[in-house]
């Protein structure tokens, strides 16, 4: 966009707000009926209003208006101007007589005087500009005008700027620059303060090149806006450099430098400008003060701004309610929602009167933490101090109870509210977004324009934010016509919610699609009216708007590539934030280091993590997320180490990714420290969402013991608990555990989910369950409305499949709802392994060479199958053909825990330190299964001439050894292995555990493995 082609359609107000020939009723009758719904709303109740009194203050002005539209007396047209500009002068001096307004208005029109003397005009714009319930019906006017002013131009900037409207606001000034209108220094403050509020540094920088010009820089509004702006903008230095050629500087000026370093982080030198601004002999006031106490409660730093609080009355001002709510506002900012109540408790402590501003600010607190209970106090609290009715207090209620899932209690006190305005609707329509009613948010949307009030930018926004979560794109784009058919200009917000929803929603090619388009040098955004779209699917009529991508479009973009793992798109979206000089943030980086991981590219990811220059918990869990679930648990707990360091303290998050880490590598003892610096920390041991992970980790470290001492310990149980216990049983093979746990499941009234069926199911696979299998998938839907997905269908395979059904398993498998995927026939093709069934294997391997052509996996299986059904031909030939096709085997490894230190084997790898005992051990282990009698062989190797039966290569066998001479006899041994064991191996630890009496856990790629007295918890069906 330019300022001299701001494309604002001129609009007719006389054609359909204003009746062209008016006959106006004498006074204390009807008002007119204008053809404006909403018009005709306002001046009923106005009339209202009136008749409720019984002494009208404007009668006479009334009556001269009212007079005057019925007189069939013509006078002279100078006295016609005179009268009108009069009777504009009264309605201006009153500000509140809408009706009496729109009476001069129409005798205007009568009289013709409004096309021909712009002083009546731009006076009306004027009056109508005060009221902002009229604003867009003034911008109607404004565009009639023939010859505008710049006090027209004034009046509505100064009304969009009090209803911050700030994209209006600079289109109105491409059109005041298109006419050759100048701006005073007293206008150029709100443009600057539009500029701020948008960002658009371009702009800006126009406006400055436009006071220096007009030599307006020694105004020192002037200047202190240009500070403001350029700092808002993120360009710190400029700011900088303009306070610093500034003749005179007031205590606004320093409150604006030093708020600009407070916003940009840099606590310390905005405290530094702050203590100068004392030594230059300017004395900071109360809202200095309060600029530098919200500034630190802002950045998180409660503590420091409670001090300051303290310093202000050292100093002789006594902190008023404004710097309460600046240190609340800031710890809900910050989601420190503990500190924000915390601080109001203190606050009522002191005997401080909180105002509206203090609840408004206190209940997003209650909405953050969930707590109901504090949020109904306050809301007692409110209407026993008479702040009910305010409302910013009403809306933040609607918000609180919506957010605390009780939105019965929203739609009460929304009821209860007299006069509602579009903030308030908008709460309640997020309300219901917020639920995924998305029906009843448009009846209500309905009802708010019944009410007579129009729905604004906000409006639309929440619901193309809750149409795009639920996937609804063509209703989305439907809503977005409708904007522009309102003249509602669509915003960065608009756009940003239809990023962000599509990509929650599972449409992140649209995502990118939608990013693209605002990533294109043009930069049109097309909505057709009638709702048609382009071939790229998009909707296809111009918008006069350019819409440039900011931080949160770029993180909304980077998360869609990490859904598709496509690093590409997600590197080009990398060279367009260095290209295009966005400021590096927080958000950004941490999206950047996201979506590296989630595309396997952890150098990348950790190259870009430690170019973070404010690290804060947030990357760090990202990053330690990366490395875990990319088969790098060690260097996730590391991490840890290393975050401890940098001073910063782990959230509920960074303890669930590293217990995940200990799951993943069966690293018990450092899950045992964890859980007691757990302890040990504060953290909330009713935290449910820790106890999960508790369970998990004990589980799958093998103490299934303490893993149900933790469940117990948990009082208040959710699905998700019951889920880490019920999974934790069927891992260890513990299928009656699992469904005696479901049993006291059904019985505690909580409703189990999908993912309780997927651990059920897996616990009847496990022990060949095949009765129950069947029980408990078919009471799915038919008890707990529960559609069965894919994963319980290919649980019901492994089922039959374990179980030796195969011709039944492949059979269901075509008579399913879903197409079968890889992990389906990956499932089928293991049960042929355990069965030696190489023609249904073959099926099953086919199938996958389809699905995965790259996976080396399946034809390893698949020669295994062969070999162990004396197929030696067709194994060597699948293993040619692996080769002739470049596939290579995934390098194994195997970790292992010894004393809180974690160990890595590579199959093959000589480079351990301790490798020549390692081999001695295991020249013992062979002879000892020797004598016993015991030759393992894995087929994959072919025939047996080929197998060194005591051949010590796989990480498995090295780290087993490696455990027996690092630890104390007895002891059992856990070890986590990043693919599937092999025969050899699983025979030979089963052989182990006998051999050494010691129990031997083994956590693969498909399975959890328990080895004790020779035999192993999977029943040889891994």
């Amino acid at each position: 966009m330019t300022l001299l082609h701001c494309g604002f359609l001129p609009y007719n107000p006389l054609s359909n707000v204003f009746p062209t020939n008016p006959s106006f009723n004498k006074l204390n009758n009807s008002p007119p009926k204008f053809e404006c719904r909403a018009t005709t709303a306002r001046n009923v109740g106005s009339q209202a209003i009136r008749e409720s009194k019984q002494v009208n203050p404007q009668t006479q002005l009334t009556a001269i208006a009212g007079n005057a539209s019925n007189s069939n007396h013509r006078i002279e047209n100078k006295d016609e101007i005179d009268e009108c500009l009069y009777l504009l002068h009264r309605c201006n001096i009153d500000r509140t007589h809408t009706y009496e307004c729109r009476q001069i208005h129409a005798r205007v029109v009568k009289l013709g005087l409004f096309g021909s003397n712009c002083l009546i005009g731009n006076r009306l714009v004027i009056l109508y500009s005060k009221n902002l319930s009229l604003l867009d019906d003034a911008r109607r006017l404004f565009d009639e005008i023939p010859e505008r002013t710049v006090e027209g131009y004034a009046a509505l900037i100064g009304s969009y700027r009090r209803s911050q409207r700030w994209e209006d606001l600079v289109f109105l000034l491409g059109l005041m620059v298109h006419e050759g209108v100048q701006p005073d220094k007293f206008l150029v403050p709100t443009i600057l303060k539009a500029c701020s509020a948008l960002e658009i540094l371009k702009i800006g920088k126009m406006v400055h090149g436009y006071v220096l010009r007009k030599e307006m820089e020694s105004d020192v509004f002037v200047g202190n806006a240009l500070i403001d702006m350029y700092a808002k903008c993120g360009d710190l230095g400029t700011s900088r450099r303009v306070f610093d050629t500034m003749l005179e500087r007031d205590v606004v000026s320093w409150t604006a430098l030093f708020s600009a370093y407070m916003d940009a982080g840099l606590l310390d030198e905005a405290r530094d400008i702050f203590e100068s601004m004392r030594l230059d002999g300017v004395n900071p006031d109360i809202i200095s003060w309060n600029a530098l106490v919200s500034g630190f409660a802002r950045n998180g730093e409660t503590d420091m701004a409670l001090q300051l609080v303290e310093e202000m009355r050292e100093n002789g001002l006594k902190p008023g309610v404004s710097s309460w709510n600046g240190i609340i506002s800031g710890c809900v900012q910050n989601g420190y929602f503990e500190d924000a109540l915390d601080v109001f408790s203190k606050m009522l402590w002191l005997s401080e009167d909180p105002n509206a501003v203090t609840i408004a600010s206190v209940l997003p607190a209650c909405a953050g933490l969930r707590d109901m209970d504090f949020g109904k106090r306050v809301h007692a609290f409110s209407l026993k101090r008479d702040i009910w009715g305010n409302i910013f207090v009403e809306g933040s209620l609607i918000d609180m109870y919506s957010k605390c899932g009780r939105n019965e209690y929203a739609e009460k006190v929304f009821v209860e509210i007299e006069n509602k305005n579009t903030a308030v609707w908008n709460e309640m329509i997020a309300a219901y977004v917020n639920e995924g009613k998305m029906r009843e948010s448009v009846e209500l949307l309905y009802s708010m324009q019944s009410d007579g009030l129009k729905p604004d930018v906000i409006t639309y926004n929440t619901m193309l934010a809750g149409y795009a979560r639920k996937g609804q794109k063509n209703e989305a784009f439907e809503l977005l016509s409708e904007m522009v058919r309102k003249r509602l200009l669509p915003n960065i917000v608009s756009l940003n919610a239809l990023i962000s929803g599509f990509q929650q929603s599972g449409l992140s090619g649209d995502a990118l699609k939608l990013f693209r388009v605002m990533q294109s040098p043009s930069n049109i955004i097309n909505i057709d009216t009638d709702g048609s779209k382009a071939n790229s699917g998009f909707p296809t009529e111009v918008l006069n708007v350019s819409i440039q991508p900011n931080s949160v479009t770029i993180t909304g973009a980077l998360a869609a590539c990490a859904d598709l793992y496509s690093r590409r798109q997600g590197k080009e979206i990398h060279g367009y934030i260095l290209r295009n000089g966005f400021k590096p943030n927080i958000f950004i980086t941490s999206a950047l280091v996201d979506m590296y991981a989630k595309c396997y590219d952890m150098d990348s990811a950790t190259k870009t993590f430690w170019r973070i220059e404010d690290r804060n918990t947030v990357s760090w869990n990202i990053l330690m997320a990366g490395h875990s679930n990319n088969g790098q648990p060690h260097k996730a707990l590391k991490l840890f180490q290393e975050m401890l360091g940098d001073g910063l303290e782990p959230s509920s998050i960074t303890l669930m990714i590293l217990l995940l880490s200990c799951s993943d590598i069966a690293a018990l003892r450092l899950g045992r420290e964890l859980h007691t610096y757990i302890l040990k920390s504060g953290f909330d041991e009713s935290n449910v969402s820790l106890a999960s992970a508790l369970v998990s980790m004990y589980a799958k470290c093998g103490s299934i013991l303490e893993a149900r001492h933790v469940f117990d310990s948990v009082v208040e149980k959710d699905v998700a608990l019951w889920n880490a216990m019920i999974s934790g049983h069927s891992i260890h093979g513990m299928a009656k555990d699992a469904i005696a746990l479901f049993g006291q499941l059904e019985s505690s009234g909580i409703d189990p989910d999908h993912i309780t069926f997927t651990a059920l199911l897996s616990a009847c696979t496990h022990e060949g369950l095949v009765e129950e299998g069947w029980k408990y998938f078919n009471n799915m839907e038919d008890f707990y409305g529960i559609k069965p997905t894919l994963e319980h269908y290919t649980c019901m395979v492994g089922i039959m499949g374990g179980a030796g059904l195969l011709e039944e398993a492949l059979d269901f498998m075509g008579r399913m709802p879903y197409a079968p995927d890889a992990c389906m026939w990956a499932t089928l093709l293991r049960a042929c392994r355990v069965h030696s069934n190489p023609e249904i294997g073959e099926r099953a391997a086919n199938a996958l060479f389809e699905l995965e052509p790259s996976n080396a996996s399946n034809y390893i299986v698949l020669s295994n199958i062969y070999a162990m059904a004396g197929m030696w031909d067709s194994a060597r030939n699948l293993r040619s053909v692996m080769k002739g096709r470049g596939l290579m085997i995934i390098k194994e490894c195997s970790f292992i825990d010894v004393d809180t230190t974690i160990y890595a084997f590579k199959g093959g790898d000589n480079s351990h330190p301790e490798l020549e005992e390692i081999l001695e051990m295991w020249d013992k282990v062979a002879i000892e299964m020797e004598r016993a009698g015991f030759l393992p062989l894995d087929p994959v190797f072919g025939d047996e001439d080929e197998l060194d039966i005591f051949s010590c290569l796989h990480s498995e066998k090295l780290a087993i050894c490696f455990g027996i001479i690092s630890s104390n006899a007895h002891r059992p041994i856990r070890i986590s292995k990043n693919i599937r064991m092999c025969i050899d191996c699983h025979t030979s630890a089963k052989h182990i555990s006998e051999i050494d009496e010691r129990e031997i856990f083994v956590k693969d790629g498909c399975f959890y493995h328990h080895f004790k007295d020779g035999i192993c918890s999977c029943q040889d069906k891994w």
